[in-house]
């Protein structure tokens, strides 16, 4: 049975039962992938490792100084 008919399937016996249908086979995958990154950054942190990619350029706006404007 591939994912696509046990997907159908699962649709059918939600309807069925008046579950909610479950979601799409890949609907939440790329959540999954940040969730897993976010982790992995997060383990970095604790063990003292440097942060680097878009938690590095965060902290880098946050703590860079701003130039003043003229007024």
């Amino acid at each position: 049975m591939s994912i696509t008919q046990q997907h159908v399937l699962d649709v059918h016996r939600a309807r069925r039962h008046g579950e909610p249908a479950p979601p799409a086979p890949g609907a939440h995958d790329w959540q999954v992938m940040r969730e897993l990154r976010d982790r992995h950054q997060l383990r970095a942190a604790l063990a003292g490792r440097p942060a680097h990619g878009r938690v590095r350029r965060a902290l880098s706006r946050l703590l860079a100084p701003r130039p003043r404007s003229a007024r």
